[in-house]
């Protein structure tokens, strides 16, 4: 699968499927391979990319140059070396951070972005108290399953638990700190103002992280942006009900053509 260099970082990423084009980014927990319900659904109709964002996965990022502000760029970098000229955008977590502002920058090349269980830069007062939460959580635990995922979820489902955490141990140790980039790329109100891409935001009900009165709180301030309230979910429906996750990003993606 091809690499895509830009300064100091080597980019994994992979293209399955051909027809029109969806983009897959992953949050801290994941990796291309976290994507693994989604692929093979949506590579059925349309061409699917996902990537390893830089420092996960199989993207190297030289020592001090991980950040987030660099994150858009990255998937610019991808997109043109896929030949990918527009795209659907669905984001996770920290991949939000990616696919906003992308958005903003390139509304022309974004069709449509799917927000899942993520605040995507957007900073408002609950937004800050839920992000000082993860803040004490990863310093104390790290990047596990059980917080992102439903609180029942590792009982009901024991495989799918450990199968989230193998595939979060595949990530290189970050430095520390590198995660609180994202703090410092946040987006402003008044470029929020004249972000023209449609826009849905899916809250999960039991999200641990980001509980959903955050995530609507900082939809609220994203122009026309929709929310759908994901009951029985942790903040990862993608992978714990990826049918339903699915079947809601299709048709919110089939509004919004790329070509």
């Amino acid at each position: 699968m091809p690499f895509v260099q830009r300064p100091h970082t080597s980019l994994y990423y992979e293209s399955h499927g051909e027809g029109e084009p969806i983009v897959f980014a992953h949050g801290a927990g994941g990796n291309t391979l976290i994507w693994w319900q989604q692929i093979p659904h949506f590579a059925r109709s349309r061409r699917v990319l996902s990537f390893d964002h830089r420092g996960f996965g199989r993207s190297l990022c030289e020592p001090g140059h991980f950040h987030a502000r660099e994150f858009a760029a990255d998937l610019f970098a991808i997109l043109d070396h896929a030949g990918v000229e527009r795209a659907a955008l669905v984001c996770q977590s920290m991949g939000g951070w990616t696919g906003l502002r992308a958005a903003l920058s390139r509304p022309d090349r974004i069709s449509c972005l799917v927000l899942s269980g993520t605040p995507a830069g957007v900073f408002t007062p609950t937004v800050l108290e839920a992000f000082a939460r993860i803040g004490r959580l990863a310093a104390s635990e790290g990047v596990r399953a059980a917080p992102a995922l439903a609180p029942d979820f590792p009982a009901r489902e024991p495989a799918l638990t450990h199968l989230y955490d193998q595939i979060s141990s595949l990530n290189p140790v970050l430095p520390p700190g590198a995660l609180a980039t994202l703090a410092e790329a946040r987006v402003e109100p008044e470029e929020l103002a004249r972000l023209s891409v449609p826009t849905l935001l899916i809250s999960g009900e039991h999200d641990q992280l980001f509980p959903p009165e955050a995530l609507k709180d900082a939809a609220a301030r994203i122009p026309g942006c929709r929310v759908v309230d994901f009951a029985g979910s942790g903040r990862s429906p993608y992978f714990e009900h990826a049918s339903r996750f699915n079947r809601i990003v299709d048709e919110f993606v089939a509004q919004h053509r790329t070509a």
